[in-house]
């Protein structure tokens, strides 16, 4: 911390200097660094704090001046804002701070898959909506007879991607199925894939000459104009394969344009997996969405119980999960996974 702080005072220097704004995209790199350090700077002093303030508070138990009641309720803010720290400190890779985005595509299975599907999504936008991030359908394609085909969410907010990569995988489900008369259980499964969204101080050069283009209609709510305007693109980038599909927004242009920021972030996600030479898919949605693939079980019956293959981590707390309570989940997975990465 003492070393952080120290940085700190430097680079603020940095800022009082008249040719700082010279070069824009290093100047806006220099505030970030300075903001990070001072969100770590300031949460630590915040734990040390309320370690004071639970030492205090035991002193004066002992003297029968404040309850025990007391005593517990500040021991566990402290302890809250030390397991907030250990979780900060398994974000270490460059892509963690940035944002997100989040791909879920059905399993095979029709009605039931895909209604699966829009399940996940609405446990991941309460997700969203608990930790004040920004969150945006991007490309929303909805089932025949129940829930989606597809859909990409973007998440806005710090350390976004570092906590939500947890979720790349297989989610498989196991119900009794409203869509059956003979209300017989069934076994869904749904894939998440996320990336991060790289910021403009990250440079991604792309050929235009690998790029094509298509228009379609949006499928999603918008009154007449979706039913007249193909304002909706999709973009395939021939090396790598990878195929973007947006209809955030009625104008077609800002929607070329948030497609070539996906396809750069996608791109950025690739080369950063490479780096590190981690032998996995690349894009967990290309594995079998079947038994045996999956992370996560959700089972709503013959019991209730959600469970982590990965750490083993389980709640019987079904409906909170579904509601957006995912970060016992994700602490779980990166005390186990985020420091060797």
């Amino acid at each position: 911390m003492d070393r952080k702080q120290v940085e700190i005072e430097e680079e603020e220097l940095l800022t009082q200097d008249p040719q700082f704004w010279d070069n824009p995209k290093k100047a806006e790199i220099i505030l970030k660094k300075i903001k990070e350090k001072k969100s770590w700077v300031n949460k630590y002093n915040e734990a040390k704090s309320s370690k004071e303030d639970t030492e205090v508070l035991i002193e004066f138990f002992e003297l029968d001046e404040v309850s025990e009641e007391e005593v517990e309720q500040q021991y566990n803010d402290f302890k809250i804002k030390v397991e907030n720290l250990e979780l900060l400190n398994m974000l270490g890779a460059e892509s963690d701070k940035f944002g997100a985005i989040l791909q879920i595509n059905p399993g095979a299975g029709g009605t039931e898959s895909q209604d699966w599907a829009s399940m996940l999504m609405r446990m991941y936008l309460r997700y969203g909506e608990k930790h004040n991030y920004k969150v945006k359908i991007i490309d929303e394609q909805e089932g025949d007879v129940a829930g989606i085909k597809s859909v990409s969410i973007e998440f806005e907010g710090e350390n976004a991607f570092g906590f939500l990569k947890s979720e790349n995988g297989v989610h498989r489900l196991v119900r009794l199925s409203p869509f059956d008369s003979a209300n017989r259980r069934h076994t869904s499964f749904a894939s998440v894939y996320v990336y991060p969204v790289v910021d403009d101080a990250i440079e991604i050069e792309i050929n235009p000459a690998h790029l094509s283009w298509d228009t379609f209609r949006s499928s999603g709510p918008g009154g007449q104009h979706v039913n007249k305007t193909e304002s909706a693109v999709r973009l395939r980038h021939e090396p790598s394969g990878l195929v973007v599909e947006c209809q955030e927004t009625r104008s077609q242009i800002k929607n070329r344009e948030k497609a070539i920021k996906m396809l750069k972030s996608q791109l950025y996600e690739l080369e950063i997996r490479k780096k590190q030479a981690e032998q996995q898919q690349i894009e967990d949605g290309k594995m079998k969405i079947e038994w045996g693939s999956q992370i996560r079980s959700y089972v709503m019956h013959p019991y209730k119980l959600v469970k982590d293959v990965r750490t083993n981590y389980e709640t019987s707390n079904v409906q909170a999960v579904m509601d957006g309570e995912l970060d016992g989940f994700i602490k779980a997975y990166l005390m186990k996974f985020g420091g060797e990465k």
